[in-house]
């Protein structure tokens, strides 16, 4: 290397750590045939050799000049000797000259390959990133995510009912049905008619399946299908798949969804299908919460026909066999919005 030959007898001082926890220690830097070495300057031993093509500058434009033997490397150096500074810049320029650039035609091959791997991420990326989004978060933020969709849905069907009795109402249905899970029942005025699961184990249900119905089971019964729903069909999932990508990518890295991501949320929320769940899986939730499913399936359809096997093969035949709620505390649901 020719830009080598006219430095060979350089040397100055510098500062050298062999760890960045190191305290720095007074060197000597000399060049040599290929390689910087530091030594100690009372004992003049080399402390260490550095191959000089792989030097690179640390902070560039910034005094004093800080070097390692690589960007990898734990080492480093500090100088503030002009010459000394001059020649290594010297010689790194010299060695990214002599580097060989990738040839047209691999260039062209690389930003081909570069788009179409894009392409492939741009498509599967964004669905993945959500799911595992929603598999990662601690329930307090998925609370706070279902609470903030939930405001959101407000806008279109009215603020949760609440009364003292109604809400103690709910709370007696909620421990009946899912013990200690802490299950939020809220009962929706206006644009629900039947329910639907919000993250943060927050269960909504439409006012006029609860005024309408002959007893508790029928809400009961949405109640446990929504429960069950929620965890075949995470709805955080369509939450995030509303907020988008970038929103996705936040929540991921900060914990918070930026302002206005569940914005428009209640429009497509209220409008989704939410199809039917195996009979073999709602009604083995039906027998293990001691509920009868007979009235939830007539509440889904009044003539029996497509629910006939909620119908027939309800565990509890003769009934729910322990009350869900007393009649006062019906009686205070059904009058929760009034």
């Amino acid at each position: 290397m020719t830009a080598l030959k006219k430095y060979q007898r350089l040397e100055s001082p510098g500062l050298w750590r062999d760890t960045p926890e190191a305290q720095r220690r007074e060197v000597v830097v000399a060049f040599r045939e290929a390689s910087l070495v530091l030594s100690d300057p009372r004992t003049e031993l080399a402390l260490s050799h550095w191959s000089l093509p792989a030097v690179e500058r640390l902070n560039p434009g910034t005094l004093p000049a800080l070097y390692g033997p690589g960007l990898d490397s734990d080492e480093t150096l500090e100088l503030d000797d002009p010459d000394m500074i001059a020649a290594l810049e010297t010689i790194r320029g010299a060695v990214r000259k002599g580097t060989p650039r990738p040839g047209r035609l691999r260039g062209t091959l690389l930003a081909g390959g570069t788009l179409a791997i894009l392409g492939v991420v741009a498509f599967f990326l964004p669905d993945a990133l959500v799911r595992h989004t929603a598999s990662v978060l601690p329930p307090a933020t998925r609370a706070q995510i279902g609470a903030a969709a939930l405001a959101d849905i407000s806008r279109l069907t009215g603020a949760p009912c609440t009364t003292p009795l109604g809400d103690r109402a709910l709370t007696l249905l909620s421990e009946r049905l899912f013990g200690g899970a802490g299950v939020q029942l809220a009962v929706l005025p206006e644009g629900l008619p039947q329910a639907a699961a919000l993250p943060g184990n927050i269960l909504l249900l439409g006012l006029p399946m609860v005024t309408a119905a002959p007893g508790p089971d029928v809400p009961a019964g949405f109640a446990i299908a929504e429960a069950l729903r929620a965890e075949v069909d995470d709805p955080l999932i369509s939450i995030l798949r509303h907020a988008g990508f970038a929103a996705t990518v936040r929540l991921l890295t900060t914990g918070t969804l930026p302002e206005g991501a569940l914005a428009g949320l209640g429009e497509g929320f209220l409008a989704a299908d939410r199809p039917p769940l195996p009979d073999v899986t709602l009604l083995a939730r039906f027998e293990s919460v001691a509920v009868s499913s007979a009235a939830y399936g007539y509440a889904l359809d009044p003539t029996g026909e497509s629910t006939l096997g909620l119908i027939e093969a309800d565990p509890y035949r003769g009934g729910t066999p322990r009350a869900l709620l007393n009649a006062e505390d019906w009686a205070s649901l059904q009058a929760i919005c009034n």
